[in-house]
């Protein structure tokens, strides 16, 4: 199942980083940044440009993906198993209009949607707040680095 605070870290950073194996039985780790909650136990992404993860989950369809809050420091881990839904597809027509409604410039590129059943999920944080450092001030500290790096 996935929680309210994942749901939300998701719609707020859509970005994850999609660890799957190759043929090779290599890692590889890919950035999708088109992900959307689809339920309580699945999220998906949009095919735009994925040939090599893809490939790889035609191959093996289990993944992993991190998502961060950068500012704060927290993350979730969510793994599953895939499924493909190409575009002309019953699946992919029920399931296109949320990435059509979030998405709408990129839409017409999209050429599958990537669903992960979700089979566990847990979320982590970084070390700092192991000593006591509260949200607000993690948020603060990296809101000035961002700052003095993008002045």
């Amino acid at each position: 199942m996935i929680t309210g605070e994942v749901k939300a870290l998701i719609a707020n950073f859509p970005l994850g980083f999609t660890a799957t194996v190759t043929q090779e039985g290599n890692a590889a780790v890919a950035p999708k940044g088109t992900f959307l909650v689809i339920d309580d136990t699945r999220i998906g992404f949009a095919d735009i440009r994925s040939p090599g993860t893809l490939k790889n989950l035609a191959h093996n369809a289990h993944c992993e993906v991190n998502f961060i809050d950068i500012l704060k420091r927290k993350g979730a881990r969510l793994s599953g198993t895939t499924q493909i839904t190409p575009r002309g597809t019953p699946d992919f027509d029920a399931l296109f209009p949320l990435w059509h409604a979030t998405w709408p410039d990129l839409s017409s590129r999209i050429r599958a949607i990537v669903v992960i059943v979700v089979e566990a999920a847990s979320q982590f944080k970084t070390p700092p707040y192991d000593d006591g450092a509260s949200e607000d001030e993690m948020i603060a500290l990296y809101k000035k680095k961002f700052a003095e790096m993008y002045p």
